[in-house]
């Protein structure tokens, strides 16, 4: 790998993210990382995880292997045209977008169809930039890639390894399928997130009791509204036919769930909960799906001064590895007011045995 070399045109908290997980994986790889941020640039280099930085798409990019698009999507066209010329014929040219389509015609106007290979890793978080990147970000995320029709079969397999390499799972789609399976799993998600954020606003009062009682599930559902609105802007107005096409379905639905209630339907009202409940379980710790059973207790402590801190003493003492913690602000779903996940289920019953050892009581 000591030839081995990657570039990144743009660099936040995705590119920042497969940076850090190809040097955790190949340490030896050479990373040369473009942004207009200069902080960035800086911290980049300053972490171990850019060999180089510069400030302008240069000729630096030219012995490259990978080259990553990072930088949102309208500067694409741009950067293309600096990079194109700086493009060697094995190098594979990538992106990272969420949208497939506009890419992929911006790439054959250019004539670079035959190197140019789509890239969707489906991880990311409310958090945005590179200061926000991890490299766990992309562990056993599914990565998607949308080959031209031009790209050689050799290019493609060594795209699915270099994936592996980032803890991430490759799958191959069509451009298109793409697009309207991101437009519902991810796109109308954050439109629906953020309309009922809105909703909330617009129906609050004016002492804002809505908004000092919000917790739990309405949380849940919008902690995705709090994601980049740059980002959410350009994905609307790139994948627009998809998702207008499934928000009139939603629209549909929601009609129809309207007179379900009207009409008073106990049945039906009971069907339309429990069929989802069924499909949204059928997802969780599923060998092909997205959603990875976690394994949680949720602790009962007191509001006071290192509370939370004795509890992850006591667990790192016998060395038992905390995946997250933190404090549930309310008590809707359980008695207990600290929710830790562990990596492993065998830890659960350990850290609950411990824990109650010492007079904490748990829920599961």
């Amino acid at each position: 790998m000591d030839n081995f070399k990657i570039g990144f045109i743009g660099f936040g908290l995705i590119g920042g993210s497969i940076a850090k997980a190809l040097r955790a994986s190949m340490p030896d790889i050479q990373i040369i990382v473009y942004d207009t941020n200069k902080d960035t640039l800086e911290l980049a280099v300053q972490e171990g995880i850019a060999n180089q930085a510069v400030s302008s798409i240069d000729a630096s990019f030219s012995g490259c292997s990978y080259i990553f698009l990072c930088a949102p999507v309208s500067c694409n066209d741009k950067n293309l045209w600096e990079l194109k010329q700086f493009l060697s014929p094995s190098c594979t040219l990538t992106d990272v977008g969420s949208v497939k389509g506009g890419i992929h015609r911006q790439i054959e106007a250019l004539g670079l169809s035959g190197q140019f290979i789509g890239g969707h890793p489906m991880a990311g978080s409310e958090r945005f930039g590179y200061p926000n990147s991890k490299a766990r970000l992309l562990e056993n995320a599914y990565y998607i890639l949308t080959p031209s029709k031009e790209s050689a079969a050799e290019r493609l397999e060594g795209y699915k390894k270099l994936v592996i390499a980032m803890g991430a799972i490759p799958l191959i789609l069509d451009a298109a399928q793409h697009d309207f399976v991101t437009a519902a799993i991810s796109h109308l998600p954050h439109i629906i997130a953020s309309s009922l954020v809105n909703l909330v606003k617009e129906s609050d009062s004016p002492e804002g009791t809505m908004k000092m009682v919000a917790a739990g599930g309405f949380k849940d559902i919008t902690r995705i509204a709090s994601s980049s609105p740059d980002m959410w802007q350009q994905i609307c107005l790139t994948n627009t036919d998809n998702i207008v096409c499934l928000l009139d379905c939603y629209i549909r639905s929601l009609s129809s769930l309207k007179e379900t209630l009207s009409g008073r339907d106990a049945h039906s009202i009971y069907q339309f909960f429990d069929g989802a409940r069924v499909y949204r379980d059928s997802f969780i710790g599923a060998s092909s799906g997205p959603i990875k059973k976690s394994y949680c207790i949720t602790v009962d402590i007191a509001d006071e001064t290192g509370a939370l801190a004795s509890v992850a003493t006591i667990l790192a003492l016998q060395h038992i590895s905390i995946k997250n913690i933190g404090i549930v602000h309310n008590r809707e779903l359980a008695e207990g007011a600290l929710r830790i996940e562990f990596y492993e289920e065998s830890a659960i019953k350990t850290a609950a045995d411990l824990l109650q050892s010492r007079g904490y009581t748990i829920y599961f």
